[in-house]
């Protein structure tokens, strides 16, 4: 049946226990496809970056990718994975257009990781663990342009084209066993997930795992059950999910859906779903096969794959330091609270800050103008902070400005504008705005006085002991200098001219 209204979240959790599972797929940043040597590039013309193997032609073979198995193990140990001694490919058959050759080579019952968890912190500090099933090793399919309707997607399109410079690309696929136990907190936890293992595949190095490039795509599963039940209800598929914020969107959209269609007494229905950025919802793609309907079986072209035992605890030992360790450890080097530092990851700003801080930055102003002015700017522009026009050395050099007397917190913003809007590095806007701060002591004394001279009332009060007035005074002489004066030094010049001490 279908429903047009959704279930209050809160009338949905009251009723229902939400159960979930996510699947993380990851193209590695190798530099060659999977089973070719053709190159992984983006941006190149389509359909140039192909050859017979990719493309399926009779007679091609497969060659594995060496670092694609590396990474795979990687990936594996930093999940606490398994890792098999013994695993091999096989051939996942569906038919679809991006599918050169009518089949994708997978792993199917023999990943090269199984059994692990990754620990996942939430907004408010509480810890929930997911448990790992399996990530396994697989290739990327092409991809589709559907040209001539109104969505891009194929309904109501005139025709379809296909690129298939992205058939081939590895990929990871990271499957988590069923969620259970995160009740109304479930989106938030899947949100918390994908963020947190995208932090652990960039400090790996083996991916960018930039969502909005499709570098990373998780496929949120959801099913609800009645509360105090046990047993699984049926589950809905949304694909390809490619932001932090739809994962926790796409979540809450189908716990709400299902309600909805379990209260009114209808069936949910196995499919795949699309998940709608502008709304928020998803609405239906395909029935779901089963896995029996894939009809897998070996790769008869691929031998299997035996990491030597060695190999394993060689690459367990270069582990670099995981994301959790490292943020706890920069919360304490940086003397801040749990929330600041979760505020801190939120937005995306921890690698900015450290990178600030190593070219010379205190931790303290490189959180100040990351978290404040710079994150102002990304919300207004609706980008992440990695993708403002400033770099973590200009930040420094911001800070360094101010630091030495060059620069207040008023015109450094606007030294911060100025390199955002493409003008130069903070130096060069510096000298092309004029804004460094006025510390000569002629000028400033010259400001002072006919700051005194244009208000005497107000400096007959601060003389007769109202030293409070004297921002008055302070702020006649900043607007005369037009923001550019130092205004500790313009108050302590004021009362030393009128003669009182601020004690």
């Amino acid at each position: 049946m279908t429903v047009t209204e959704l279930l209050s979240y809160e009338a949905a959790l009251a009723e229902y226990d939400p159960v979930m599972g996510l699947e993380v797929h990851v193209e590695l940043g190798t530099r060659t496809k999977m089973f070719c040597g053709c190159s992984t590039e983006l941006g190149a013309e389509p359909n140039s970056q192909t050859c017979p193997t990719c493309l399926g032609m009779p007679g091609s073979l497969p060659v594995v990718n060496a670092i694609g198995v590396e990474s795979a193990i990687k990936i594996g140990l930093a999940l606490h994975c398994e890792i098999a001694e013994w695993c091999r490919f096989a051939r996942k058959n569906y038919f679809y257009p991006d599918m050169p050759k009518n089949f994708q080579t997978s792993q199917y019952d023999e990943p090269i990781a199984f059994n692990g968890y990754l620990d996942v912190q939430l907004e408010d500090g509480e810890i929930f663990r997911v448990e790992i099933e399996r990530a396994h090793m697989e290739e990327d399919t092409g991809k589709s342009l559907h040209v001539g309707g109104a969505t891009g997607r194929i309904h109501g399109a005139s025709h379809s084209l296909l690129d298939y410079n992205r058939a081939g690309i590895p990929l990871i696929e990271i499957v988590t066993k069923p969620i259970e136990g995160a009740g109304e907190r479930a989106p938030e936890v899947a949100k918390a997930y994908v963020a947190e293992l995208r932090e652990l595949i960039r400090a790996l190095g083996v991916s960018e795992a930039r969502m909005d490039k499709g570098q990373m795509r998780c496929d949120v599963n959801l099913s609800l059950r009645p509360n105090g039940t046990k047993t699984f209800g049926t589950r809905s598929e949304t694909k390809n999910v490619n932001s932090l914020r739809s994962v926790e969107r796409a979540a809450r959209f189908e716990i709400q859906r299902h309600a909805a269609v379990l209260t009114a007494g209808g069936t949910i229905i196995q499919e795949t779903r699309h998940f709608h950025e502008d709304d928020g919802s998803t609405t239906s793609g395909r029935i779901k096969d089963n896995a029996e309907d894939y009809r897998y079986f070996p790769e008869p072209d691929l031998v299997p794959v035996a990491p030597a035992r060695e190999w394993v605890e060689e690459l367990r030992k270069g582990l670099p330091e995981l994301p959790r360790v490292r943020r706890n450890r920069l919360r304490e080097e940086w003397g801040v609270s749990e929330l600041d530092m979760q505020s801190i990851l939120n937005a995306g700003a921890v690698d900015a800050i450290v990178a600030t801080i190593e070219a010379g930055a205190d931790a303290a102003s490189a959180r100040k103008w990351w978290m404040g002015e710079l994150a102002r700017n990304a919300n207004e522009q609706g980008v992440s902070l990695e993708e403002l026009a400033i770099t973590p050395s200009d930040v420094a050099r911001v800070s360094a400005l101010v630091a030495a007397g060059d620069l207040n917190d008023k015109l450094a913003r606007q030294v911060i504008e100025g390199v955002l809007a493409g003008e130069g590095t903070p130096d060069e806007v510096v000298e092309k705005r004029g804004l460094k701060v006025v510390s000569d002591d002629g000028a400033l004394g010259t400001a002072v006085d006919e700051a005194i001279a244009g208000n005497a009332a107000i400096a007959d009060k601060i003389r007769g002991g109202k030293v409070a007035a004297v921002g008055a005074l302070v702020g006649a002489v900043m607007k005369a200098t037009r923001g550019q004066a130092d205004a500790a030094k313009v108050k302590d010049l004021i009362l030393e001219k009128l003669g009182v001490s601020e004690g």
